[in-house]
């Protein structure tokens, strides 16, 4: 009589496919860490000698001229434009973002929902070239109209940077709002609570660190945008006094300049260094995200 647990145990060969895929799958795994050490790695070998020795000045002076008398190399303008079109964006896609979150998950019937999904998976394939076509066609006159002495400003690269991000807010904010039990509705319906006050007092609370998530995320999205932001914003690299001045990004600084720069000079050097702080930042808002997600799972 034939063993039963033998006749139950898998073919030789099927081992062997399974050690295979298990070996593809540690490869995929590791090969995004290879990557990304690979990028700083890239990053670095050109511009980390350079910011060793100009980071005092980068950061302290406003001057991005590289092909002066002397070459300027000043941080703070570009710095500044960067957080300025973030800052502003997030003040109109967040609110915005979590509200439509909050409709999506509590208030719209199933068909309005999917429908509405639809849309938001629709605004999230638009090329970012393509916002900065919206933001130069339509935006521009508009704020103009409204009082603005140059259209291509930092408000209009706010406002590109929040449409950008508001499919990314949307998604994650529902996703957020959805992971919340059930019973914590029931729960507040059952205590006489509205259901506006069930989303105020219950869930936003309950979500509020997968709402920072997609906060946190957001502004690595707005961080490390390029193209829409070099055709909207002006890039003028000046500090900026009022939301309609032209600012510009350091993204937009090195995709605008580093075609023009002579390979291994002081200019090439200085766009990989902002290149090295741009990786920075976006790795210390990830890295703030993923302690988030972190901190959510041990509640």
């Amino acid at each position: 009589m034939a063993d039963p647990i033998a006749r139950r145990r898998p073919p030789r060969y099927t081992r062997y496919v399974e050690w295979v895929i298990e070996g593809l799958i540690r490869v995929c795994g590791l090969s995004a860490i290879v990557f990304i050490l690979a990028i700083f790695v890239f990053i670095g070998k050109e511009g980390i000698g350079f910011l060793g020795t100009h980071i005092v000045g980068m950061l302290s002076s406003t001057d991005w001229n590289p092909t002066s008398t002397p070459p300027a190399f000043g941080l703070i303008a570009l710095l500044v434009g960067t957080f300025w079109c973030v800052g502003l964006s997030l003040l109109i896609s967040v609110p915005v973002g979590l509200a439509s979150a909050v409709y999506l998950s509590e208030f719209a019937g199933d068909s309005r929902r999917e429908g509405l999904k639809i849309v938001v998976e629709l605004l999230a394939a638009i090329p970012s070239v393509v916002w900065g076509f919206i933001g130069v066609m339509i935006l521009n006159p508009l704020l103009q109209k409204a009082g603005a002495p140059v259209g291509l400003n930092g408000l209009n690269g706010a406002i590109v940077l929040a449409l950008m991000t508001l499919p990314l807010l949307v998604s994650l904010g529902e996703d957020a709002l959805r992971a919340v039990p059930e019973s914590y509705r029931q729960a507040a319906i059952a205590m006489g609570a509205t259901k506006w006050e069930m989303v105020w007092r219950v869930l936003l609370p309950a979500a509020r660190r997968g709402l920072l998530v997609a906060v946190l995320l957001g502004v690595g999205r707005c961080v490390g945008e390029t193209m829409a932001v070099l055709m909207v914003t002006g890039h003028a690299a000046r500090i900026p006094h009022s939301i309609y001045d032209p600012v510009r990004t350091l993204t937009a600084t090195i995709a605008a300049e580093l075609g023009e720069a002579v390979r291994g000079g002081e200019h090439y050097q200085a766009l990989f260094a902002l290149g090295i702080l741009l990786f920075f930042v976006t790795f210390v808002v990830n890295l703030i995200a993923d302690a988030a997600v972190r901190a959510r799972k041990t509640q």
